[in-house]
Order: structure tokens, then C-alpha cells, then sequence
């Protein structure tokens, strides 16, 4: 098992999300709560704050970018084996719908081989609270295997 997902079994989601904040501070910005986290999925909720949003009074779409790294590199940091590295190295995303509420991002990479290096392309989703899908994100992460 991961030390990220011992973390978050041990700590529980608010508290690991919270470490993961310290670690990366950028994500504190969107205030996430990782509720789900396990090797090939991981579950975040972004509480509908005035901080996050666009002058339409909707959640940012960079806030959207922010979840969906978030739960993407989390998802990949407990999926790969023992001793691997990761790193984003590009994202594609479409804007499908304006997020007027809190909002839930899934990124499932349940269907992908964690076992091989190189490029994973995972797959996030992000849902309003009417679980309208408003946003969804290709991300490549490129995995490097410990010799």
C-alpha cells in the first residue's frame, strides 16, 4: 500500500486533505475535501465559495483545473507501485456547463495499467450538486517505474 493512502486511511479526509495542502499549497485555494481515495479512484468535494469564482459569479474554471489535478495526481500517487514517480505533463479540458454550486471531482483511472511506465491518460469529471456533469479533464501523467 501507498504512503499516501495509509495517510489518508489513518488520517482520515480531512485531515489528510488538509496535508495535502501543506504539501502543495496551490490546492488550498479551493478548499477540498479528498473523500474517496484508493488505487484507480479518488473523490473530491469543492465547497461553492465567492474566492473561486468568475465574474459570472460561477466556479472559475482554473478552480475546476485545480480539482481536477488534485484528485488526478492523488489517484495516481496511490495506483502506481511502491518506489514509481509521476508528474503531470499535459491537460486537455472542456467546459460543458456553468458551476453555480458545490462541486464533486472524480478521476477514475480504474481501467488503465499502473504496472507499466510511461503516459496514463486519466480521466476526471466534475458534477454540480444537481450531478450535472460541468466539466471534464484529460490529464497525462507521465509514470516512471523504480528499478
Amino acid at each position: 500500500m501507498s504512503q499516501a493512502l495509509d495517510m489518508f486511511n489513518m488520517a482520515g479526509a480531512e485531515q489528510f486533505s488538509k496535508m495535502v495542502c501543506q504539501m502543495a499549497p496551490y490546492f488550498s485555494t479551493i478548499n477540498p475535501t479528498l473523500n474517496t481515495l484508493r488505487p484507480g479512484y479518488a473523490e473530491a468535494l469543492i465547497p461553492f465559495r465567492r474566492e473561486i469564482t468568475n465574474h459570472l459569479g460561477t466556479v472559475h474554471a482554473i478552480a475546476l483545473c485545480n480539482a481536477a489535478e488534485l484528485v488526478a495526481g492523488t489517484m495516481t500517487d496511490v495506483s502506481i507501485p511502491k518506489g514509481g514517480r509521476w508528474i503531470p505533463k499535459g491537460m486537455t479540458v472542456e467546459y460543458l456547463a456553468k458551476a453555480k454550486t458545490d462541486v464533486k471531482a472524480i478521476a477514475d483511472g480504474s481501467n488503465l495499467d499502473w504496472t507499466t511506465a510511461g503516459d496514463k491518460i486519466v480521466t476526471v469529471d466534475v458534477f454540480d450538486t444537481a450531478d450535472l456533469k460541468v466539466f471534464t479533464a484529460r490529464i497525462t501523467m507521465n509514470v516512471k517505474l523504480a528499478e
